[in-house]
This record gives structure tokens, sequence and C-alpha cells, in this order.
């Protein structure tokens, strides 16, 4: 398989998920070999920030990437989708920190690159196949990245709701097996979390139609599935992982988020790099 970036650039508008704070964000054609690199359009040296596991600053609520004196959060529903429609490189300039949240999920994002289109390049698409495990755990919580000859997740999900318990989802992933089952999964809130979000600025740009929101004992939102947690969980893992590039591997994740998903790419890169 060739390399790919865009046919076009294509423009979008809106606003962040958790800062809230309006954003025109451009997908621009790129080189080959310069993979995905945020563009700060509102700083004054417009500063490059490179989609990179060792560039990963902040795992709160959402991943955050800094470089250059700047950062960018909120990029794994954009990387995702990124990652499942082969975009190997891509510039994204933006006039604001975070990317817009659209719909709370990487469907939006994936129109995007249909409108643009696709070219191919002239370099090989250098997908790393995994070829011994990675992990990282805390007590009951880990994931694991093991050799495998598709991309596969198996995600389990136990969250104390009594509308959401113990979720179980496993997928080999495809841009069409993404596109019918993962693409389309939103991010899922708590009433009860507001505060704490607000104490740390987060989440102003959030609503009962870009997030799944529960209160203690039913959900205020219209869902697209009924177990859209689990299925938003593994979008999250397809962006936060593409900050590796493409790969071959089955990721097994129990209970887990932002923080795991950082540090086994963290470990993956450091290993490629010693290799």
């Amino acid at each position: 398989m060739k390399q790919k970036t865009l046919a076009k650039a294509i423009t979008y508008s809106g606003n962040g998920l958790h800062s809230g704070l309006e954003v025109t964000m451009t997908l621009k054609p790129a080189p080959v070999g310069t993979g995905v690199v945020y563009v700060r359009k509102d700083l004054a040296d417009i500063p490059s920030i490179h989609a990179r596991p060792e560039l990963v600053s902040s795992t709160v609520k959402a991943t955050t990437i800094a470089e250059n004196g700047a950062e960018v959060f909120t990029v794994e529903h954009l990387m995702a989708a990124f990652s499942m429609m082969e975009v190997d490189n891509v510039i994204v300039e933006m006039n604001s920190p975070e990317p817009p949240v659209t719909d709370g999920s990487a469907k939006v994002f994936c129109e995007l690159i249909k409108q643009a289109g696709l070219v191919e390049q002239e370099a090989e698409r250098q997908v790393y196949a995994v070829d011994r495990e990675f992990s990282a755990y805390d007590k009951e919580k880990y994931i694991v990245v093991k050799p495998y000859e598709e991309y596969r997740i198996s995600f389990t999900s136990i969250n104390k709701h009594p509308l959401l318990g113990t979720q179980y989802f496993d997928i080999t992933l495809t841009p069409e097996s993404f596109a019918k089952e993962i693409m389309s999964a939103r991010t899922v809130a708590f009433t009860q979390e507001l505060e704490m979000l607000k104490k740390l600025g987060l989440g102003k740009g959030g609503t009962l139609e870009n997030c799944v929101v529960f209160d203690n004992e039913k959900i205020l939102s219209v869902p697209r599935f009924d177990n859209e947690l689990i299925r938003h969980k593994i979008l999250d893992v397809i962006g936060d992982l593409y900050l590796l590039g493409p790969i071959k591997a089955h990721v097994i994740c129990v209970t887990t988020g932002h923080a795991f998903n950082s540090a086994v790419a963290k470990k993956i890169e450091e290993y490629r790099k010693g290799k």
C-alpha cells in the first residue's frame, strides 16, 4: 500500500468540547513522511505540534500533545478518523487549541476526509506489525498490545451505573467495520461529574447532542447504540494509538482510558526507536 494524503484542503468551524472556544480547522495535503502535524495559526510564531506518543503531555479527560511551547488537546476523535480513513500525511491548521467537537464522534471528520478525497503518494505505507507484547497495568485495569495479523480491539468496560454495568465489544478494524460500528459513537458523560469538570475548566462545549449524558438513574440523551459507551472507548483507543501511525496488533483493554493508551503507545515507540 502507498501512503495517502488529502486531494485538497477542506475547512470546518465549530466549538471545542472542553474549551468551548470557537475554532476554524483546515485539513491540508502534506508531503510523504509528514505524518499528522497540527499548526496553531492563532499564536504569534505559528508553532507546529507533531502527533507522536512522546509528545503527549496530558490525558485528563482527553489526549493533549505539546511541542514548541504550544499544545492541542482532544485530538483523539480526529486521529481516529485519520487512522481508519488511512490518512498518513496531513496538516491540521487551527486558530484555537482544540479541534471542533462536531457531533462528539469521528463521523463528521470522516465525512470531511471523504469530501476532500484521498490521493496515493509515491512512498510505501509503513504499517508497524507489533512483534512482541506491550502492556500497562494498574490493579484491575490494564491494556495489552499483542502481535496479530490484523488490527483488532477487544474492550471490557465495568461501570457502576445501573444502565451500563459490564460491557464487552470485540472488533477487527477495517474502514468498513469502523464506519458501521464505531465511527458515530459519542463521548459519554455523567451529571455528577459536571461540577468536577467545571473546576478543571473542561466540558464547556458539551451538550446533550454531542455527548451521551447520564444522570444517576437514566439517560438524558438519545443514544445511537445501546452500548455507545464502549464503542466510543474503542474510538478513543484507535485515535490515541494512531500517534504511532498505522499498526497491526490485538489490543485488549479492561476499564482503561487515555492514560493507559498513552502509556502503552510510549512503550511501543521507545521499543521501535531502540531496535
